[in-house]
């Protein structure tokens, strides 16, 4: 046993070793030498290694980065040297007043200055103690800070053991890309939560999470700019970034030396609009003077250094025109204020809408129909009304009102405890029916083959489906004559929606698109109520009960079901013989597949991969991403890459498609079965 656990302790050092390499090369230097497939199963090596060693997990391991449990609060970390704040300058006369303020004091006649992007993000400390990452805080006060080392150990640029066992710390800004930031606004938009005002305040909300493993699912990234404490063996800041980049430190490459202040405001010039093709938020850049010991003898205020400042740029705002004030109804029926403006060009982009964000925000701002206002891009990205200029009013403005029902289908609009918008709760909205549609025909919830939007947008054009339920009442001669839909196509999409009558509960629950019902809890629900009716007459104490149901879900459901217009759509699809029950076993084949897990690699021919999943799941087993001792079976389709090895050396067992669908009973007469060699002995 003990020869067993140190070959499993060298190993795990080994993957440790491995994995810090690949992820400075793919997080910090964008050069990945190996796929993602090949990176996932050393993880999962060494996930296996250290739950079967529980001892051998270290404080460096990759493994870490995945958050651990929710802290009770967040402790107070006082910074060694004050993280002071800087000085900033608008305009070149400023940055002038900066260097003869420095010259004077340095009793010299020009200085070297050493330019950095100003990161629009959040300031952190970084403590290393011999190579070892042991604590991060944030910036606080200046002088304290609050302990947030399990939110940054989440950051994969980050190294948690540098290459040389020394002792520094570290300051940097935590940000989060544009890209990142458009695509959480996007899926919190989907999801009917609260958008992020902008990247700056995402990467803060992000780190200031009690929950790690919130912080973990976030994308946060980080570059360093400097060391807390000083280092006698360097003498610049231009030295002091080359040392954090050979500790394999992420750091702005973008950074330059300038003799003298005019290079510096040709730098800053420089950046005025190329900081737009940035993948990041710039707010300016930090001028510092490149010497350390002139920087010493310079000090600092009670607020901030002199050998430092911030050249600011200023917000990209115009004024325009209010032409209208509308508003849109979105797929989950919020009802969002938008301003119709004059075109204006702004921040690279021509603007004729900007969002008002909700009702509250609305009023707040005051903004009229005919109001002259001024505009600017949130984060660079979502164009939005700043404030109305009330001094250009002419009297003949119009003051828009929320309406009090949807402007798509006339119900009636409800703004719910807690929240800032209206809603409109009424499923047969047609403001919302094309992407209900298409949700509902998707594959994890009723799985209606060739519908998709395009389809969708014709079949509610055409009014053949003002709502789900519809689609179970079309024919192929209503299908046939409409353009995309030929005889074959109009009789294969009739078929699938006949086929979907019979899915489980639980599939219907996921397609009805009810506000945060995703797809594990429609599972839980449809397995614990089992019939539709159930559910739908459940109280809160009852949906709540269930595991993983919270108050916000459970009041979500029976909003939902006390809608008139529910009430009618499911009507609608009992009259059409659609499945309102669970059944307490899996259909057809039953759990066969109960305790085995299953993992999938390469292409299958007459299944895709989520096809496939879905049909271990309804009988009752696991789908997992990566190989591992508690595999049961690798299902092997062609190219199956470092999955088939891994099973290979851990003697899992590997099936190809057509033994899978035996085991499913779904063979297909005439079809032989293959078993991988050296993988399955029976089963």
């Amino acid at each position: 046993m003990e020869a067993k656990r140190e070959r499993a302790a060298e190993r795990a050092a080994q993957l440790r070793r491995e994995i810090d390499e690949h992820n400075y090369r793919y997080h910090v230097l964008d050069q990945p030498v190996i796929s993602d497939a090949d990176f996932d199963r050393m993880m999962q090596e060494l996930i296996d290694i250290e739950q079967c060693f529980p001892e051998l997990r270290a404080a460096d391991s990759p493994t870490a980065r995945v958050g651990g449990e929710p802290l009770p609060g967040f402790a107070t970390v006082a910074h060694r040297q004050p993280m002071l704040g800087l000085e900033n300058a608008f305009n070149e006369t400023e940055l002038h007043e900066f260097d003869g303020r420095v010259r004077r004091a340095a009793g010299l006649e020009a200085v070297a200055y050493f330019c950095e992007l100003k990161i629009d993000g959040l300031a952190v400390a970084l403590q290393y103690e011999e190579g070892l990452f042991t604590r991060g805080s944030t910036r606080g006060d200046g002088f304290t800070g609050e302990e947030i080392t399990h939110n940054l150990r989440t950051i994969k640029q980050l190294p948690l053991r540098l290459p040389e066992p020394v002792t520094l710390e570290a300051r940097g800004e935590v940000y989060i890309s544009r890209v990142d930031f458009e695509n959480m606004n996007r899926t919190r938009h989907e999801q009917s939560e609260p958008l992020f005002a902008n990247p700056r305040n995402a990467a803060a909300g992000s780190l200031r999470q009690l929950d790690p493993r919130v912080s973990a699912e976030r994308p946060l990234r980080i570059y360093l700019y400097g060391l807390g404490q000083p280092n006698p063996d360097l003498a610049s800041q231009a030295e002091a970034l080359a040392y954090l980049e050979q500790l394999r430190l992420p750091v702005n490459p973008h950074r330059t030396l300038c003799h003298g202040i005019a290079a510096v405001w040709d730098f800053c010039r420089s950046w005025q609009e190329e900081r737009h093709r940035l993948p990041y938020e710039i707010d300016g850049i930090v001028i510092k003077v490149n010497d350390l010991e002139l920087q010493r003898l310079l000090g600092s205020t009670s607020r901030s250094p002199r050998w430092a400042i911030a050249y600011k740029y200023p917000p990209e705002e115009k004024t325009t025109r209010v032409l209208d004030i509308r508003v849109n109804v979105g797929r989950t029926g919020t009802i969002t204020p938008v301003a119709i403006l004059e075109p204006v060009f702004l921040s690279g982009s021509t603007v004729q809408r900007a969002s008002l964000h909700n009702e509250e925000i609305l009023a707040e701002k005051e903004v009229l129909i005919g109001d002259t206002v001024v505009v600017r891009k949130a984060g660079e990205v979502i164009p939005e009304v700043v404030q109305a200029l009330k001094e250009k009013r002419t009297g003949s403005e119009i003051r828009f009102a929320m309406p009090d029902r949807c402007p798509s289908c006339g119900a009636a609009v409800y703004r719910l405890p807690g929240e800032a918008a209206r809603r409109c709760l009424n499923p047969s909205c047609p403001a919302q029916v094309v992407e209900r549609l298409v949700h509902f025909a998707s594959r994890r919830a009723m799985d209606i083959e060739g519908l998709g939007p395009a389809v969708a947008e014709l079949l509610w054009r055409e009014r053949l489906a003002a709502d789900v339920a519809d689609l179970y009442f079309l024919e192929r001669a209503q299908l046939e004559p409409l353009e995309r839909l030929a005889e074959k196509s109009a009789a294969n999409l009739v078929d699938a929606i006949a086929r979907s009558r019979g899915n489980p509960l639980h599939r219907l629950l996921f397609g009805l698109g009810i506000r945060f019902v995703g797809e594990r809890a429609s599972r839980l629900l449809a397995e614990r109520f089992l019939t539709l009716d159930a559910l739908q007459g459940a109280g809160t104490e009852e949906l709540t009960a269930v595991p993983e149901i919270g108050p916000k879900i459970a009041e979500a459901v029976m909003h939902f079901f006390s809608s008139p217009q529910t009430g009618e759509l499911l009507g609608k699809l009992r009259r059409a013989g659609v499945n309102f029950a669970e059944p307490a076993a899996a259909p057809a084949a039953g759990r066969t597949l109960a305790g085995l897990t299953f993992v999938f690699s390469g292409s299958l021919e007459r299944l895709t991969r989520v096809e496939a999943a879905l049909l271990v799941e309804e009988r009752g087993g696991q789908v997992a991403s990566a190989v591992s001792k508690k595999t049961d079976f690798l299902v092997a389709g062609e190219a199956p890459g470092g999955k088939l090895e891994r099973a290979r050396e851990l003697g899992v067992k590997v099936l190809d498609e057509n033994r899978f669908l035996e085991m499913l009973g779904r063979r297909e007469p005439g079809v032989g079965t293959t078993i991988l060699p050296d993988s399955y002995a029976g089963s």
